[in-house]
């Protein structure tokens, strides 16, 4: 199973949508909150190529976007083989 990291907000209704997809998927992955900003959030704002909204969702190091890049990922059919791999 491919490694799954996401960037969230505590009360983040976005960030809740995105891991409530993930897991109905089975998927496990690594959460990294960053609401009081910190190492974390300068982080993700590295990875996602200065993306500032949460949450911010990553699929073996691959920058997939935030909660509706994910949703729009999994309704073309992209999101399961890339969780296989």
């Amino acid at each position: 199973m491919a490694k799954v990291e996401i960037y969230t907000k505590f009360l983040c209704p976005y960030c809740t949508r995105a891991k409530s997809l993930l897991k109905a998927k089975g998927v496990d992955f690594e959460e990294h909150d960053i609401s009081m900003g910190g190492p974390g959030r300068s982080e993700m704002l590295e990875r996602s190529g200065g993306s500032t909204t949460v949450p911010q969702v990553f699929i073996d190091g691959r920058h997939i976007g935030g909660s509706d890049d994910l949703a729009a990922l999994d309704r073309a059919g992209g999101l399961d083989p890339l969780l296989a791999a």
